[in-house]
């Protein structure tokens, strides 16, 4: 079972920045790739990025360019680095894990560890 605590909302003026960040506890290896959702009010629940055990990242269209994931060298922590926010980027962001694979990560996990949730406001 994998634990995850995100910190770092807040709320922020458009175009300013936020870093998100995310600690997981609970578990023996590295996590197959780790990532952050969001809820934006009337909107679908959205994967805005990842990153894999060995860096390789992936942004939604929505967010490329302007977030920036990056995780600790043993991959327990992750962060979102958030500029030129807009006030579309608003509402509440999960940190997201597949967990330590049961052999070797293959590239096929799904997220099924999330975070309680860190709200971000962004107002004009």
């Amino acid at each position: 079972q994998v634990h995850l605590v995100e910190s770092g909302g807040g709320s922020v003026q458009a175009g300013g920045s936020l870093k998100l960040s995310c600690v997981a506890s609970g578990y023996t290896g590295v996590n197959c790739e780790m990532g952050w959702y969001r809820q934006v009010p009337g909107q679908d629940w959205e994967l805005i990025s990842g990153i894999r055990s060995r860096g390789t990242t992936s942004y939604a269209n929505s967010v490329s360019g302007r977030f920036t994931i990056s995780q600790n060298s043993d991959n327990s922590q992750v962060f979102l680095q958030m500029n030129s926010l807009q006030i579309e980027d608003t509402g509440v962001y999960y940190c997201a894990s597949t967990g330590p694979p049961t052999a070797t990560c293959s590239g096929s996990e799904h997220f099924r560890y999330f975070g309680q949730g860190t709200r971000v406001t962004v107002s004009s």
